[in-house]
């Protein structure tokens, strides 16, 4: 059954037109293996069956890509990236990419290095930090085609922590779920305020019934404003509007 999981892992990302040779099906299993064995000691999931991680975390980070061609970017960071959805399945799958997977608990950080390790991973790293911390560091900002999230927060306050790390030109897609028409219409003020422009908002549904599923995708057209983001704490608890 186990291997079963996994040529059901091929077969739906063939469906997304991604397709996975068997070292990268490996590191898929190692990914698995090691998220449910860490998963009893710290927080890192609620999901723990094998069928629903590869269909609401492994499926799902990777869906974008019906949307984004990556075959055209180089750099990804994800931010608030947890146990390293949506960055690592995506580093996995499009080897190419130099992908930053940045996060503020240590623990986290020190789960998604063994992934890394076990799997033989080059040209990615897990970063300690908060976002409004590392977005004004100048080794990161302004350095990615492309920033990804799927940290729960409305779509204004991930705009603060992810568009400072874009290209001005690239692409911050944020992963949603249920319905987001008000938060977006909520966000659209701050997103101009951050130098950004929402583009296409994208919809599709997990396989087995597991939920919908939304990508907003926002092109920055103009450099984020230097006071942006603000001070650690301050963009959770006070939203722009």
């Amino acid at each position: 059954m186990y291997e079963d999981d996994f040529m059901y892992l091929q077969q739906i990302c063939n469906d997304i037109h991604v397709s996975l040779t068997d070292k990268q099906l490996e590191c898929f299993r190692i990914y698995a293996d090691l998220l449910v064995e860490k998963n009893k000691v710290m927080n890192l999931t609620t999901i723990t069956e094998m069928r629903k991680i590869i269909v609401r975390h492994f499926y799902d980070s990777l869906a974008v890509s019906l949307y984004l061609d990556f075959s055209g970017v180089r750099s990804v960071i994800d931010v608030g990236t947890g146990a390293g959805f949506p960055g690592l399945p995506l580093k996995i799958a499009f080897p190419h990419l130099r992908v930053t997977l940045m996060d503020s608990l240590s623990k986290r950080i020190g789960f998604l290095n063994e992934v890394i390790e076990q799997c033989g991973l080059t040209n990615v790293e897990a970063v300690h930090s908060r976002a409004e911390d590392l977005g004004r560091d100048v080794h990161f900002r302004d350095r990615y085609d492309v920033a990804v999230s799927r940290a729960v927060a409305r779509m204004s306050v991930l705009c603060e922590y992810s568009l400072p790390f874009v290209k001005k030109g690239g692409i911050f897609a944020a992963y949603k779920s249920g319905d987001i028409e008000a938060e977006l219409k909520e966000a659209e003020r701050a997103i101009k305020m951050l130098g950004g422009q929402i583009e296409n908002v994208y919809r599709f549904s997990l396989p087995e019934g597991e939920g919908d599923r939304s990508v907003v995708c926002v092109r920055k057209t103009v450099e984020t404003p230097a006071f942006y983001p603000r001070k650690a704490g301050v963009p959770g608890r006070k939203p722009l509007k």
